[in-house]
């Protein structure tokens, strides 16, 4: 059996970019993933014969341009379409929200609603972007954690504080206010009309076991915002072919490169000798040697399931079991036999609103009732539904004339009060049907096949445990220095040579590629040690 460089252990996004810069270093790297499919959550699959979906995660507006310039991805293939409008809030009157491109459109469309709110709605996005760039900054700190306790870089530390000192006081003095904010109380000071405060919201709950009056979500919204976005909202992500494709031109640069990818090999253990690690063991019994592991599974996953508990610490076990990761997210794909109508009242032809996100959940109230169903185990019977229908930008994705649907259901939590996923399942998905069938008349007419994916189902499939997109919430407590537990920031483990590179390292989740290029960073710096 061939000895390696380098193993990384899940042929997600973060372990293929991980993959190719190890790969691109020189290092001999090979890539194991469970499944058949590459791309973890970022793979596309065809669920009914003809249709083809973002099974998981359905946008990629915070992938890093580093990374895809580094990788020269668009080579490769990638190829992000933009949002088009890029927000669509359906009313339940029919007094519709639409958020062109243009700015000066996205202005007169908001003062529809309100004057007000459409005068102060282009300084929230200038300020948003440049709290969320500095965000940005701070994510490319090497932050001290107990493998490296003197290898902190003072010149780096030295650079961010100048760049925040070039925020000036009024910038400054706000990034330090809105980061433990409460996203309703932000959007509060700035606006008066419902809908637009709840649709500008909807990133800042996304994902999380949060509704938008939690401390903090306010850092959630800017987290999300650090790809491409006008600041406020996300401004493309809708990957040509299905998100798929990313995941695709990522293993085709990391072959370029030399790397080898094996689907459908599951990993057993990780091996490890003397405190340090030795290689992987598969379901099948062989064993194959490295000098490193990288795990882009979730933390809970790799050392609780992956490393047998006696090589680790006690402690550190037990801040591994505590580390929140509580899904809320249900997935739900369908095929259309047309585009919806939504009820609009302002004249603009619904069908022309679709080429964007379409966001329900008419008000800050409503948002927080629906989050309030998850704290006590139950699903939300009034959920918040973020809707992409990526057919209407990528015809190729569906028969002529057809379209895909993949809907964001939140909030169902992965944990239910007398009751189980299984029994549940079809009950979740008639609640999301007729949700929209309540802003769309006969939308359920159109619907083909439906698939739904609860949280369960997450975990099964994809290996979340809790079902968490994350692998670790996204939450003041649980990020910088503290993710993903504190100590342990720098992708390095209390196992000589096992490092992490998934969405539950720093700087969290979603589709942004971070975690796996400063991971692979991070790797390649132990050796030259």
């Amino acid at each position: 059996m061939a000895t390696y460089d380098a193993i990384v252990i899940g042929a997600g996004h973060n372990g293929l970019i991980a993959a190719a810069y190890l790969a691109k270093a020189g290092k001999k790297v090979l890539v194991v993933e469970a499944r058949n499919v590459l791309g973890g959550v970022a793979a596309t699959e065809e669920i009914f014969p003809g249709f083809k979906y973002s099974a998981c995660n359905h946008l990629a507006s915070s992938f890093s341009e580093k990374v895809i310039a580094d990788l020269y991805l668009k080579k490769q293939g990638l190829e992000l379409l933009r949002l088009d409008p890029l927000l669509f809030a359906p009313s339940p009157d029919g007094n519709s929200l639409v958020i062109p491109r243009d700015a000066a459109q996205a202005v007169e469309q908001i003062g529809r609603h309100s004057k007000n709110d459409a005068s102060r709605y282009p300084a929230f996005c200038a300020r948003l972007k440049t709290l969320s760039e500095f965000l940005r900054t701070l994510y490319g700190l090497s932050l001290p954690d107990k493998a490296n306790p003197g290898n902190f870089n003072p010149v780096k530390l030295l650079k961010a504080g100048l760049k925040f000192h070039g925020l000036g006081n009024k910038d400054g003095y706000e990034f330090l206010r809105v980061l433990p904010m409460c996203v309703a109380d932000l959007l509060n000071e700035w606006f008066e009309s419902d809908l637009l405060k709840a649709a500008l919201a909807g990133p800042a709950i996304l994902g999380s076991f949060v509704g938008p009056r939690q401390q903090g979500s306010a850092f959630n919204l800017l987290h999300h915002m650090i790809g491409q976005s006008n600041g406020a909202l996300r401004t493309a992500g809708i990957v040509k072919g299905g998100i798929g494709r990313l995941s695709e031109a990522l293993a085709g640069a990391a072959r370029q490169h030399g790397a080898e990818i094996r689907t459908g090999v599951a990993v057993e253990t990780i091996v490890t000798k003397s405190g340090a690690v030795t290689g992987i063991r598969l379901a099948n019994g062989d064993e194959i040697d490295a000098s490193w592991v990288i795990s882009s599974a979730d933390t809970k996953q790799t050392f609780l399931k992956l490393v047998e508990p006696n090589y680790l610490d006690p402690h550190f076990l037990l801040q591994v079991k505590n580390i929140r990761a509580r899904g809320t997210v249900a997935k739900i794909n369908m095929a259309l036999d047309a585009l919806p109508k939504f009820k609009d009242a302002s004249g603009h032809e619904s069908e022309s609103a679709l080429g964007g996100i379409i966001h329900i959940g008419p008000t800050l109230d409503y948002l927080e009732r629906a989050a309030d169903a998850a704290k006590y185990g139950r699903i939300s019977e009034k959920p918040f539904l973020e809707i992409v229908i990526p057919t209407v930008a990528d015809s190729s994705l569906a028969p002529a004339g057809k379209h895909v649907m993949s809907v964001w259901m939140q909030f169902a939590p992965y944990h239910l009060r007398g009751a189980n996923w299984s029994d549940q399942r079809d009950a979740l998905g008639n609640a999301v049907v007729d949700l929209i069938e309540e802003y769309a008349p006969g939308f359920k007419n159109l619907i083909l096949h439906r698939q739904v994916l609860t949280p369960g189902d997450l975990e099964q499939a994809y290996g979340l445990t809790g079902g968490h997109l994350y692998h670790v919430e996204l939450a003041l407590d649980q990020i910088f220095f503290m993710r993903p537990v504190p100590g342990w920031t720098r992708y390095h483990t209390p196992i000589k040579n096992l490092f992490l590179c998934g969405s539950g390292t720093h700087p969290g989740g979603g589709i942004t590629g971070l975690p796996g290029y400063y991971a692979a960073k991070e790797v390649i710096k132990s050796r030259r040690k």
